[in-house]
């Protein structure tokens, strides 16, 4: 598939800070791609140095094959909608939308069209003749959005767009973002260290931490079977349980140790992934602990204590003690029974991942 744009060894510090180390990341034309990852990764300077506002120490900047390191923002004919609505306080929501065709010198039977259309996509017609000031702040998002559509582009950044709004929003806002996406047929690219806006958004996604992509690909394969601990730590509602643990060799066996449990594990002791007594995460998402599980199957069982319960509407999170250990486990209203007090838990052996702890990747097991 085409490369809609492409970063290739980029380096960029601030005096002894260095935030982003010979990243190197490639984004598919007509993709919805998100850059996912926590708070101060270097999420929003990716953005700033697509678009031209910052410039790399190190690396260069492609897009659709054109090396455009040194060009001025204006030059690289990207549609923008930064972290903060950035308005105009003085100027109607309609030159607001229409500022940067007007910037760029379009005429004005250019820009009412543009400025009507990207104003009836994101449904905010009626507020054209209103200031800033007398906007919520959901229709100001609103309005930075259709601002950074107007262009001529085929590729648009957002620059964690919805931060702050209330999820009811935000989630009208994702459907009006997958629409736009497939009414331009243009590139998307959005930025966000939340959790369910990436699972709800993304096509594709990249994981950004300490400094650099540390995976790739498909949501859905990327979220199924992720190949870094860092990732299985990142994404996920709620996040991850994650346990040291150790494997051995026991005869022609390898066995997985934590404080919680010992058992066999389908993993050949002649694999390049194992060296007898090596150190591991083990990873178990909260969704796959089962309450009070009826029939062992094969189920490792142990008694635990639920000690808080929070109800998020559509299912329950538990907070459990295991022995030594502190897990969570979800489940969906109905689905089941969760209070507080003594209980017991099921932890099925398919559903445990492991990650050398050494370089936090992926253990790949055999088939059970």
């Amino acid at each position: 598939m085409t490369a809609a744009v492409e970063f290739r060894n980029i380096r960029k510090a601030y005096q002894q800070n260095v935030v982003l180390r010979d990243l190197s990341l490639t984004i598919e034309q007509g993709s919805f791609t998100v850059i996912y990852g926590p708070p101060a990764c270097g999420k929003s300077l990716l953005l700033r140095l697509l678009a031209g506002l910052e410039k790399p120490d190190k690396g260069h900047i492609f897009l659709s094959g054109e090396d455009v390191t040194g060009l001025s923002p204006e030059k690289r004919n990207l549609g923008y909608v930064p972290q903060s609505f950035a308005l105009y306080p003085h100027y109607r929501v309609y030159d607001n939308i229409a500022y940067p065709l007007t910037l760029a010198g379009a005429s004005k039977a250019v820009i009412r069209p543009t400025v009507e259309h990207a104003a009836a996509a994101l449904k905010i017609s009626h507020l054209l003749k209103k200031y800033p000031n007398q906007l919520s702040g959901g229709e100001k998002q609103r309005v930075a959005i259709a601002r950074g559509i107007v262009k001529d582009t085929k590729i648009f950044i957002l620059d964690d767009p919805l931060t702050g709004l209330d999820f009811k929003l935000r989630e009208q806002l994702f459907e009006d973002l997958r629409q736009m996406k497939t009414d331009l047929a243009a590139t998307f690219i959005y930025t966000t260290s939340d959790t369910l806006e990436a699972l709800m958004l993304a096509e594709q996604i990249k994981i950004l931490d300490q400094g650099g992509i540390v995976e790739a690909g498909d949501l859905e394969a990327v979220y199924s079977h992720p190949q870094h601990i860092r990732t299985m730590a990142l994404l996920g509602f709620p996040e991850a349980n994650i346990l040291p643990g150790r494997l051995y060799k026991e005869g022609d066996c390898v066995r997985l140790k934590t404080d919680i449990f010992d058992l066999p594990i389908y993993l050949d002791p002649s694999s390049a992934d194992f060296a007898d007594g090596m150190l591991v995460h083990v990873a178990l998402r909260p969704q796959d602990v089962r309450i009070n599980p009826r029939q062992a199957n094969g189920i490792l069982v142990k008694k635990a204590e639920i000690t808080l319960v929070e109800d998020l509407g559509g299912e329950m999170v538990g907070y459990i003690d295991v022995d030594s250990m502190s897990l969570r486990a979800v489940i969906g209203q109905g689905a089941g029974e969760l209070v507080e007090g003594a209980s017991t838990i099921g932890i099925h052996p398919d559903a445990l991942a492991l990650y050398a702890l050494e370089t936090g990747r992926r253990v790949e097991l055999g088939a059970r």
